[in-house]
């Protein structure tokens, strides 16, 4: 008896080891997922160097989020449609975008094209060398 119940006390071990080896295994991997997603929301690069290459693009009025998304996905202004709703949405632009046509530039990131599309004062980042 004595045999037994050790044997089944090391099983047991052994297994709640595991489950707590696999735990720690899905956290740390959600918490990368997460933060790699929480990283390109907020400095995905533009999907060209300048001078990049103008394309047009027509906001229709009622278009969603995602449909905008998809329209500058298509047309390879941004890497991911469903990225760039997540980014409209963080950076309260969702409804603050307007319709009409307008001429991007593939060398333009997410923040400066909702600038565009609100029709706001697109800020002019100047890179400096030191």
């Amino acid at each position: 008896m004595g045999k037994s119940k050790i044997a089944l006390n090391v099983v047991g071990s052994i297994i709640s080891f595991s489950i707590m080896v696999l735990i720690v295994i899905v956290v740390l991997k959600t918490g990368k997922i997460a933060y790699d997603m929480g990283y390109r929301i907020f400095t995905e690069p533009a999907m060209a160097k300048p001078p990049g290459q103008d394309m047009m693009v027509k906001i229709e009025e009622g278009m969603s989020s995602q449909e905008v998304g998809n329209l500058l996905e298509e047309k390879k202004l941004v890497d991911s449609g469903a990225l760039f709703m997540i980014q409209l949405l963080v950076m309260d632009y969702d409804d603050k975008l307007k319709p009409g046509t307008y001429t991007l530039n593939t060398s333009q990131t997410a923040k400066e094209m909702m600038q565009v599309m609100a029709e706001e004062e697109v800020e002019e980042t100047e890179e400096t060398e030191e």
